[in-house]
């Protein structure tokens, strides 16, 4: 059985991280992605720290499964290369900011007429209308900007999430979009043009957060490990730890309180419903991290999951991936790489019946340019020599 993706043949004009992890996850799932770098590369490839030289830890990360192109898209014949790619491909996916596609003459527009067929996918900051179109953006930005670090961190402080999620929901909605649009080019035979901005990406994300907003009209602050509704639910620290719970249903904060020996809450009114520990929850807390305190991470393992409730360590990296879950669930894979050797990296979350997980190492800079002109386009060996002669690939 194939990749779900499989058949599809996705030019990836992307570069730094939001672009590229959306390609890849396509990659994953079977699609044939050709990343399409100019003659100076992806500017990630010039980002340390690097396994060896030429090869970033960063580039790496959101690169795997594609083959590499050098074109030089600013050359009159180098475009006239790519839009022989374009005729014989099903996707343009490019994180450019706007205006930028037009100049190159590679914009949804001029492109459709090379191929009626072409869905094109750009993801920029904010997207090809509205008055911050033309400013650039990074994920950091964006998390400032969406109201999601407004939430992140303690009441003290707003801070950065620590993972760029700017850029990875816009990567995440980017291969979604170009999915669904493939499923729709089978029903209707028709391309479509999507826009994508990553500040539209991160404000979907806050979902019952805004929706709390758009209730009551009060601006919650910064959470740190608690919810704004739930209590108990967040973060407390144990004898040689931390770990987090979630009293998500009265059934689960009855198995915490039976967990942590303490029945008595059980029938004490302040804390007989969730509304009613959230107004005692300057009471409920102290009493709770008390508790956890008395015991080891791995001694409240034993009796929170005795009483099923929802708990989990607050792992370091090297936890997670010596953790039996992650290893089971193959998140933690070994690929070959051509000058490196083997390489580790994070695995596919998305797990099909049937279809063994696989994965290709990163390109090189220009790796498969040769193979793809002669395989894709059937060039021959001579006019390849000219274009390198040309300076138009590398």
């Amino acid at each position: 059985m194939l990749g779900l993706l499989s058949g599809a043949r996705i030019l990836d004009l992307t570069h730094m991280l939001a672009g590229p992890f959306g390609a890849m996850m396509m990659g994953d799932l079977g699609a044939e992605v050709i990343k399409i770098e100019p003659p100076d590369g992806d500017p990630m490839r010039a980002m340390g720290p690097h396994f060896i030289a030429g090869e970033s830890v960063y580039y790496l990360s959101t690169n795997r499964g594609k083959k590499g192109l050098v074109l030089d898209l600013r050359l009159e014949r180098g475009r006239q290369v790519f839009y022989d790619l374009v005729k014989v491909s099903d996707v343009v996916f490019d994180n450019f900011r706007p205006g930028v596609t037009q100049k190159l003459e590679i914009d949804y527009t001029t492109l459709k007429r090379v191929n009626p067929r072409i869905i094109t996918c750009s993801l920029s900051g904010f997207g090809q209308t509205g008055p911050y179109r033309d400013r650039p953006a990074f994920d950091i930005a964006i998390q400032g900007l969406s109201g999601a670090m407004s939430i992140t961190g303690t009441k003290e402080t707003p801070a950065r999430m620590g993972i760029a999620m700017g850029d990875l929901a816009g990567g995440m909605y980017s291969a979604f979009a170009i999915a669904a649009a493939l499923f729709q080019r089978e029903k209707t035979g028709e391309g479509c043009c999507i826009d994508l901005a990553l500040l539209d990406c991160l404000v979907s994300l806050l979902t019952y957060v805004a929706q709390y907003y758009f209730y009551d009209g009060i601006v919650p602050g910064p959470q740190g490990t608690e919810h704004m509704f739930v209590v108990p639910y967040q973060r407390f620290k144990t004898k040689d730890g931390h770990l987090v719970v979630a009293a998500f249903t009265e059934k689960f904060w009855q198995g915490l309180c039976r967990a942590l020996a303490l029945p008595h809450l059980l029938d004490d009114p302040r804390f007989s419903n969730n509304d009613a520990r959230r107004e005692h929850k300057a009471e409920l807390l102290p009493i709770l991290a008390r508790a956890f305190e008395t015991r080891t991470t791995a001694e409240w393992a034993e009796r929170l999951d005795a009483e099923s409730v929802p708990w989990g360590p607050v792992n370091s990296l090297d936890r997670v991936f010596a953790d039996p879950q992650i290893a089971a669930r193959q998140m933690r894979v070994e690929i070959e790489h051509p000058t490196i050797g083997k390489l580790p990296m994070i695995g596919n979350p998305v797990q099909v019946e049937g279809v063994p997980q696989s994965f290709v190492p990163p390109p090189l800079l220009g790796q498969h340019t040769e193979q793809v002109l002669k395989e894709v386009l059937g060039y021959s060996a001579e006019e390849i020599a000219r274009l390198r002669e040309e300076k138009v690939i590398f």
